[in-house]
């Protein structure tokens, strides 16, 4: 059996978008279509619906890549479950309530025992910071953390 990975918008993002000119970004764009192209085989990936949701804004035409992406993943529900969890996640992380979506991120991959979630958004989601305080209130909620990377961590064997 692979190792499950849900895969928040960002990487979808990042693996569609214009190549940037941050160097970072940039960077950060290849990095994810290294992976996507060399190590997704290896992982059984994940979305739910609140990616489908963020993939279908902005750039119409990106926004049909990113769609096409997602249609050919499978959905994770947005249960009752991650619906309490995800604020107390924002909560015990400290972060702001505009970072709500993020946390239900976090929150629907630890519900459905994801064992990784793959994101570029290091603000709120793939942030060393605030890493502890999620992996505690997941276990303190009864699931077990999603290790929250990047591609890049995942790349490496």
């Amino acid at each position: 059996m692979k190792p499950s990975v849900y895969l928040e918008t960002s990487v979808i993002s990042y693996l569609v978008g214009r190549l940037s000119r941050d160097v970072v970004v940039l960077g950060n764009q290849e990095l994810t279509r290294e992976w996507w192209a060399n190590r997704r085989a290896d992982y059984d990936l994940f979305i739910s619906e609140v990616v489908t949701e963020e993939a279908t804004s902005g750039d119409p035409d990106l926004a049909r890549q990113r769609i096409e992406i997602c249609d050919a993943l499978p959905l994770l529900a947005i249960s009752d479950e991650a619906e309490r969890l995800a604020p107390l996640l924002l909560k015990a992380a400290g972060m702001s309530p505009n970072a709500a979506t993020d946390a239900l991120h976090v929150a629907v991959a630890a519900v459905h025992g994801m064992e990784y979630l793959l994101s570029w958004n290091c603000r709120h989601i793939a942030n060393a910071t605030i890493r502890r305080a999620i992996d505690k209130q997941c276990r303190a909620s009864g699931y077990d953390p999603p290790v929250i990377c990047t591609p890049q961590e995942l790349i490496e064997r």
